[in-house]
C-alpha cells in the first residue's frame, strides 16, 4: 500500500428527510393526478409531501462507506508495519552502531534490504540415488556454486550446483530418490505475512479434471 498526504475518500453528504407539516399539524399525503392519495404498492400507506427527500440507504453508497472503512483499516496495518521496521532498526542500530538494520526482517511482506530468494523449478523426471545432472522444467534464476533445496513429498535434502545447462542442474550425487515433479528450489520457505511467522513450504499435488467445452 503507498501511502498519501492526499485525502481522496469522498465525502457523500447525507441529507435528511423532512415531512411537510399541514396547519393542523398533520403530514401532507401526496396526491395523484385526480386527486386521490398516492399509495405505498408494498405498505399500503400513503405517500407524504417532504421539504428535503433526504439521502436513500442503498448498497452503493453503504459499499462506498464500507470501502472507507476497510482502506482506514488497510493504511493502519501499513503504518504500525512501518513503526515496527523503524524501532527494529533503532534497536540495531543501538546494539551496533552503523549496522543499519541491515539484517532484519519484520516478516510483514515488505523486507528491509533483504530479499527472500523464491527461485524455483520442477524436476521434470523420476531420479534415483547417486543422480547428479537434473532435468528440469527451467533453469532461470539458478546460479552455479550456489546451495538449492530438494524435495517432494517424502524426502529432502540440500545440495550445491556444480553448474547449469540448458534445462538441467548438475548437482551434488542425490541422497535420495526424487519422483517426477519434485522442486528444486533456493528456499523452501512460506513467509505469513499476517502473522509475521517464518514456516517450511508444503509440497502440493493437484487434482486436474479434463472437461470437453462443445
Amino acid at each position: 500500500m503507498k501511502f498519501s498526504f492526499k485525502n481522496d475518500y469522498v465525502l457523500l453528504h447525507w441529507k435528511d428527510r423532512i415531512w411537510k407539516i399541514g396547519p393542523d399539524g398533520k403530514l401532507i399525503p401526496k396526491k395523484d393526478d385526480v386527486g386521490e392519495d398516492m399509495l405505498n404498492p408494498l405498505t399500503g400507506l400513503p405517500f407524504y409531501e417532504t421539504i428535503e427527500e433526504g439521502t436513500r440507504v442503498a448498497a452503493k453508497r453503504l459499499n462506498h462507506m464500507d470501502l472507507g472503512i476497510y482502506m482506514a483499516h488497510e493504511f493502519l496495518v501499513e503504518l504500525a508495519s512501518l513503526v515496527r521496521r523503524m524501532q527494529i532498526q533503532l534497536e540495531l542500530d543501538g546494539r551496533v552502531p552503523g549496522n543499519s538494520g541491515t539484517f532484519s526482517d519484520t516478516l510483514d511482506g515488505s523486507t528491509n534490504k533483504i530479499v527472500l530468494d523464491k527461485t524455483l523449478t520442477d524436476i521434470v523426471e523420476s531420479v534415483v540415488i547417486g543422480t547428479t545432472v537434473l532435468k528440469v522444467a527451467n533453469t532461470e534464476g539458478f546460479t552455479a556454486f550456489s546451495q538449492v533445496t530438494i524435495f517432494d513429498d517424502l524426502h529432502s535434502e540440500n545440495v550445491i550446483i556444480t553448474s547449469i545447462g540448458t534445462n538441467t542442474i548438475t548437482v551434488q550425487a542425490l541422497q535420495h530418490n526424487y519422483k517426477k515433479g519434485a522442486k528444486v528450489a533456493r528456499s523452501n520457505v512460506a513467509i505469513d505475512t499476517t502473522l509475521s511467522e517464518m514456516g517450511i513450504g508444503d509440497w502440493q499435488t493437484y487434482n486436474v479434471v479434463l472437461v470437453e467445452v462443445v
